[in-house]
């Protein structure tokens, strides 16, 4: 098996197993707990922002939203310098659930890494970095 087939095989495979061990990982699905930590991270985002941040379709990102809208974690409002668009912010209550939710994932991954070496983890931490900014930008030869 060469590299490539290796990780392609392994990535699958931690997709996986983090769905197995997501009850353990917090009250959140994962489309939740990303468009909340994109809006904690970067303030109030319009719905499309959100969509293309996340690689989203405006449909999917709009129903989760209303979702996120339906638990009070989010609220929208009026765009200040447009009116005909809607910002998206995080409540706190759902600032209370990201948080609790980033408590479980960390207490959870601690105990996974725990015998980790602070070089490993950073090594870890910066290909993963990279490989979700390579997705993102979409490299791929045709």
């Amino acid at each position: 098996m060469d590299s490539l087939q290796a990780i392609q095989y392994e990535l699958a495979l931690l997709v996986r197993l983090i769905t197995a061990h997501s009850p353990q990982l917090g009250s959140l699905d994962r489309s939740e707990y990303l468009i909340l930590c994109e809006l904690e991270d970067t303030g109030p985002l319009a719905i499309n922002v959100i969509a293309e941040k996340l690689m989203l379709n405006i449909s999917t990102a709009s129903r989760q939203v209303g979702t996120l809208e339906t638990k009070k974690y989010i609220r929208r409002y009026p765009d200040p310098t447009n009116g005909r668009i809607s910002l998206i912010e995080i409540t706190a209550a759902g600032l209370e659930v990201l948080q609790r939710v980033q408590n479980a994932r960390y207490d959870f991954y601690n105990e996974i890494l725990h015998e980790w070496s602070p070089e490993k983890l950073k090594g870890l931490e910066a290909n993963l970095s990279q490989l979700n900014f390579d997705l993102k930008r979409g490299k791929r030869k045709n």
